[in-house]
């Protein structure tokens, strides 16, 4: 669906809400896979036994999880960012 040279102007309208919309959802599937992914990360580094609340110590240490692997994520994607920007000149 690359090539809408042979599509009038309200069907190219249409292809092009149609991949907006799929890259919108592909960036929703992208952001759930990473709270899945520091969920588990974060519950297994943090959480020793599961109980009907989280104490302090727990809930500290899941808030420092979650922060440092949302810094580390954002540190890695800015510096590929740097690299393709690099590459591309």
């Amino acid at each position: 669906m690359d090539n809408f040279d042979n599509l009038s102007a309200s069907e190219k309208a249409e292809a092009a809400e149609l991949q907006r919309m799929i890259a919108v959802e592909q960036q929703k599937a992208q952001f759930q896979a990473q709270v899945h992914t520091f969920t588990d990360v974060c519950w297994d580094k943090c959480v020793d036994s599961p109980g009907s609340k989280l104490d302090y110590r727990t809930e500290t240490c899941l808030q420092n999880c979650v922060e440092r692997f949302i810094d580390t994520t954002l540190a890695i994607t800015n510096r590929f960012t740097q690299m393709v920007q690099k590459g591309g000149h």
